[in-house]
């Protein structure tokens, strides 16, 4: 039987974290890492302005794989921040919706993207300024 991108696992856990010591740092170190990662901000920005179902998603996030997609999907499922919605059609249909708590995240996302927006050229001549005056030097 082969593999779908539906089977892949959720993560469970990180190494360190069941300590109670550290719980609460992990809990949002593990939410942070599922929002802000590579491409969650562009799932959740989609499913905040409505109802998307995965194929959308794969045209939406250029360059994400099913399987990446899935698994970014499951994770942010399982943080709260997305519902999913199968119907009982043939096909079946599945709709990714954001929940109140994603809801309320979208400010702070949006926020974050006028920034990154506002600021790319900036970073990347401070790059470019880094870069140079590490270089190594050839002769």
């Amino acid at each position: 039987m082969s593999r779908r991108n539906t089977d892949v696992p959720v993560e469970v856990s990180e190494p360190g974290c069941a300590t109670g010591i550290l719980a609460e740092a992990c809990t949002v170190r593990q939410v942070l890492d599922h929002v802000g990662g590579k491409w969650s901000v562009s799932i959740l920005l989609a499913a905040i302005a409505g109802p998307v179902r995965f194929s959308q998603l794969e045209r939406i996030v250029e360059g994400i794989s099913r399987r990446m997609l899935t698994l970014t999907l499951r994770n942010l499922e399982r943080d709260g921040l997305l519902v999913r919605t199968v119907y009982p059609t043939v096909p079946p249909k599945v709709e990714y919706t954001a929940t109140p708590m994603a809801r309320e995240l979208s400010d702070s996302l949006a926020a974050l993207v006028g920034w990154a927006g506002r600021h790319r050229q900036d970073i990347a001549a401070a790059r470019a300024a880094y870069d140079r005056e590490r270089a190594p030097v050839m002769g």
